[in-house]
């Protein structure tokens, strides 16, 4: 059974992941793709990274569990582990307002006006 301090460890993991730019960018540029990803070559173009420092940086995502990598003949196909991703946005909404007397939707009511 995964406990608060697993998730809350869990979530700090793949934050730490994304608190470089470039894996931020990657991890962007993947979203946008959307679920068909894209393969290593054309993603290094898009985010601006290539050769072993792209290398790198997808590896951090993968071991994160936000990316997952699957080989298709000689290419090498990125595409975001949208379940995880989704559940990291989960975890810190369920975080939103916990400690005041009426709580709220999620954030959704925090900037309108009473």
């Amino acid at each position: 059974m995964e406990t608060k301090t697993d998730s809350r460890a869990q979530a700090a993991a793949a934050f730490a992941a994304l608190g470089a730019p470039q894996r931020l960018g990657v991890l962007e540029v993947l979203v946008r793709a959307g679920p068909e990803g894209l393969p290593i070559g054309v993603l290094g173009a898009r985010a601006g990274v290539t050769g072993s420092t792209l290398t790198h940086h997808v590896k951090t995502l993968v071991q994160a569990g936000l990316v997952q990598q699957t080989r298709e003949g000689r290419i090498i196909r990125c595409t975001v582990v949208y379940d995880r991703v989704t559940g990291l946005s989960d975890y810190l909404l369920a975080q939103c307002c916990a400690d005041t007397p009426t709580g709220h939707d999620h954030g959704r009511d925090l900037h309108t006006a009473s």
